[in-house]
């Protein structure tokens, strides 16, 4: 992903993302769902560094494992950790380098307002 953007509400993704741009819409809504049925709070803990709070349901961390790890293949400047912090919750700490901090922003707000439509 790069600092250019692609259309309507993808800004937050640069064109340095080796994914097809045909499929970066698809990405986006996977994401968006996944936010709006896993993520239970959202904390920016530095401007390269969100920490997100999650169901633990094993759905959820799975879900969470391959759509980290395929976004980790495309946009190599994301680094995901995911943990169990409690038996019934996950957290999923995202950060970026100061270059990708504007991408964060983005993920940062998709989550939120995912969150506030459930």
């Amino acid at each position: 992903m790069s600092d250019e953007h692609i259309t309507t509400d993808s800004a937050w993704v640069p064109d340095a993302c080796t994914l097809p741009t045909a499929e970066r819409p698809l990405r986006l809504a996977e994401f968006d769902q996944f936010f709006r049925d896993a993520v239970r709070g959202v904390d920016r803990l530095s401007p390269h560094h969100l920490r997100l709070h999650l169901a633990g349901a094993a759905q959820v961390e799975e879900t969470a494992r391959d759509l980290t790890a395929r976004e980790s293949s495309c946009c190599s400047f994301f680094a995901f950790d995911l943990s169990r912090s409690g038996p019934d919750a996950l957290t999923l700490e995202v950060r970026v380098p100061a270059a990708h901090v504007d991408v964060l922003d983005g993920l940062a707000e998709r989550a939120a307002s995912a969150r506030d439509q459930r």
